[in-house]
C-alpha cells in the first residue's frame, strides 16, 4: 500500500461522500421498479421486451467488442510489465489459501448459473440449433459443446478481471475508498467524490441488484424443478417464490455472521460437494465417452475462438446470437459489480499476473468438466437412443433438465439429493455476497458495511427476482440483465483507460512500486 499520510488519508474521508445519497437514491429506483413489478406485471413485461429488443438490435455487437476487449486487456496486463504489480503493499501475503480463494471465485462467479446451465444448455443447443444446421444431429451436438464452452469460457472471467483487478489496485495499492468510483480517479479526479462518482456507484448497484436477481430467479426455478422431481412438490410459481423467501432469511442469516465465517466456509464447503457430484455423474455415467466429449470441445474451442468472439452471425443464426450469446454477454457485464467487488476483497496481496492467471484459467477449467460431465451424458444418451425426452424437457423447460438427466443413471436418488443441497447453497452464497457488496457500494466502502443495510439490500434483490420471475418467466430475467448492462459497459470501457493509466504512472514515475499517493484535492495523476 503506497505510503498516504494521516492528513491526505483524513482530506479523501472529508471530501468522500457519505454514502447516503448513494443508498437512497439506489434504493428508490429499485423500489420504482419493483413495486410497479407487483402491481402490474403485464405492463413490465410489455416495456422490458421492447427496450430490451431494441438494445440487442442497436448495440448487440458493442457487447461482442467490448468483451474480448477486456479478455484481450487481461491477458496483457498478466504478460506485460504490469504483472509483477502486488496488490496491496510491496511485503503483503494473501489473506486467503489458494483453496478458498479459488473457492470463493467459483462461488460468486458461477456458481448456481453453471448448475442450472450445466445440463439445459448443452441440449437446448442440441435440440435448438439455429436454422441451419439440423436438430438433433451429430453436428448440433459439437455445436452446442463448443458454445457451452464459449459462453462459459475464458470471457466471463475476463469480465469481471478487469472490474475487480481495477477496484483492488485503487483500494488497496492506492488506499482508496473500495468502490468503483474510485477507479476512475485518474480521468475525472476529485470529480469522483460528487455527482459524476456517485451515479457510477448508483448504475453499479442498479446492474448487480438485477444481474444477481436473475441468478436468484434461475436457482429458485431449478429448485423448485428438483423439488418436484425428487418429493413431487408442485412446479409452480407459488412455490418458486416460497423458495426465494426462504433462502432469503438463510442468506441474510449467513450475511450477518460475516466473510470469513459464512461466505468462506460455505463457498469451501459447497466446491467439495459440487467435485463430488460431478466425481459421482462421471463415474456412473459414459466416462471414456465424458473424456472424449471433453478433449475434442477443447480443441474446436480454440480453433474456432476469434470467429465465434467476433461474429454476430448477421447473415445466419442472428437470432440466436440475440437469444443467447448476447444475453450472456450482458449479464456478465451486469454481474461484474458484484463480483468485482467481492473478489477484490479477497484477492489482496497477490500480484497482478497471479490474478489474472488464477482467476482466468482455473475456473475456466473447471468450468468445462462440469460441461463435459453433464452436456456430455446428456448428449450421449440422446445420440444412442437411451433417452428420447431429454432434450425436449431441456428445451421446454430448462430448470428440470439436470434432475431429468439424473434419473437416467442409477442411485437418481442420492445424486437429486446431492444437488438440491448444492442448489441450496450456491443460491446461499451468492445472495449472500452480493447483500455484502451492495452494502459496502452503498456505505462509502466500508469494509463492514450495517446489519441494516445489509437486510434492506437482501429483501430488495430477493423481491427483484420475484417479480421478474411473475411479470415475464426466464425470458424476464434475461431481458433485465441485458438493459441493466448497457450503461454499465461503456463505465467497463472507460475504466480499463483508467487503470492502466494509474499504472502506467507507477512504473514509469515512480521507478519502483509502492510510492504514488493520490492526493485528495489533485484533478489528475500528474498534478
Amino acid at each position: 500500500m503506497p505510503d498516504t499520510d494521516t492528513s491526505r488519508t483524513e482530506s479523501r474521508a472529508r471530501t468522500a461522500p457519505t454514502g447516503q445519497t448513494v443508498f437512497w437514491i439506489s434504493v428508490a429506483l429499485v423500489v420504482v421498479f419493483v413495486v410497479p413489478g407487483a402491481v402490474v406485471p403485464d405492463l413490465l413485461d410489455r416495456v422490458t421486451s421492447a427496450v430490451h429488443e431494441w438494445i440487442l438490435a442497436t448495440f448487440g455487437w458493442a457487447y461482442l467488442l467490448a468483451t474480448i476487449l477486456f479478455l484481450l486487456f487481461a491477458l496483457y496486463l498478466a504478460v506485460g510489465p504490469y504483472g509483477s504489480i502486488r496488490l496491496g503493499r510491496d511485503d503483503e501475503k494473501p489473506q486467503y489459501s489458494y483453496f478458498g480463494w479459488f473457492s470463493m471465485l467459483f462461488a460468486a462467479g458461477m456458481g448456481i448459473g453453471l448448475v442450472f446451465w450445466g445440463v439445459a444448455e448443452p441440449l437446448t443447443h442440441f435440440h435448438n440449433p439455429p436454422a441451419h444446421l439440423a436438430a438433433d444431429s451429430g453436428e448440433a451436438a459439437r455445436f452446442a459443446m463448443v458454445r457451452s464452452f464459449f459462453h462459459w469460457g475464458v470471457h466471463p472471467w475476463a469480465v469481471y478481471i478487469v472490474m475487480s483487478l481495477s477496484i483492488a489496485y485503487f483500494s488497496f495499492r492506492r488506499g482508496m475508498p473500495p468502490l468503483i468510483s474510485s477507479v476512475f480517479y485518474p480521468l475525472i479526479g476529485d470529480a469522483i467524490y460528487r455527482w459524476p462518482g456517485r451515479l457510477i456507484d448508483i448504475l453499479s448497484v442498479f446492474a448487480t441488484v438485477f444481474g444477481v436477481a436473475t441468478s436468484l430467479g434461475f436457482g429458485a426455478t431449478q429448485i423448485r424443478g428438483g423439488l418436484s422431481s425428487v418429493f413431487g412438490v408442485p412446479d409452480s410459481t407459488a412455490v418458486a417464490l416460497i423458495i426465494i423467501a426462504v433462502v432469503t432469511v438463510l442468506y441474510m442469516t449467513s450475511s450477518m455472521i460475516g466473510l470469513d465465517k459464512g461466505i468462506q466456509v460455505l463457498s469451501k464447503g459447497n466446491v467439495m460437494l459440487t467435485l463430488a457430484l460431478m466425481v459421482l455423474v462421471l463415474v456412473l455415467g459414459p466416462t471414456a465417452y465424458i473424456f472424449n466429449v471433453f478433449t475434442s470441445t477443447i480443441g474446436g474451442y480454440l480453433s474456432s475462438f476469434v470467429d465465434l468472439s467476433l461474429s454476430s452471425n448477421p447473415f445466419e443464426g442472428f437470432e440466436w446470437t440475440k437469444q443467447w450469446t448476447l444475453f450472456y454477454w450482458a449479464w456478465w457485464i451486469s454481474w461484474s459489480p458484484f463480483v468485482g467487488l467481492f473478489v477484490a476483497s479477497i484477492s489482496r496481496g497477490r500480484t497482478i499476473r497471479e490474478f489474472v492467471i488464477g482467476a482466468l484459467l482455473v475456473p475456466t477449467i473447471l468450468t468445462f468438466l462440469w460441461f463435459a460431465v453433464f452436456g456430455g451424458t446428456g448428449l450421449q444418451l440422446e445420440l444412442s437412443g437411451g433417452s428420447t425426452e431429454l432434450a425436449a424437457t431441456a428445451a421446454s423447460n430448462p430448470p428440470r433438465a439436470l434432475f431429468a438427466l439424473l434419473e437416467q443413471l442409477p442411485l437418481t436418488r442420492v445424486l437429486s439429493l446431492l444437488s438440491l443441497v448444492v442448489l441450496g447453497i450456491f443460491f446461499v452464497t451468492s445472495a449472500d455476497s452480493a447483500t455484502y457488496v451492495l452494502g459496502m457500494m452503498t456505505s462509502n466502502g466500508a469494509m463492514r458495511p450495517s446489519a441494516w443495510k445489509k437486510i434492506l439490500w437482501g429483501i430488495l434483490q430477493s423481491s427483484a427476482a420475484a417479480v421478474l420471475l411473475v411479470s415475464g418467466g426466464l425470458g424476464g430475467l434475461q431481458r433485465m440483465a441485458i438493459i441493466a448492462a448497457l450503461p454499465f459497459t461503456i463505465v467497463m470501457v472507460a475504466m480499463m483507460r483508467s487503470l492502466h493509466t494509474a499504472m502506467r504512472y507507477e512504473l514509469t514515475r515512480e521507478h519502483g512500486a509502492g510510492k504514488l499517493t493520490i492526493p485528495a484535492k489533485s484533478r489528475t495523476l500528474d498534478a
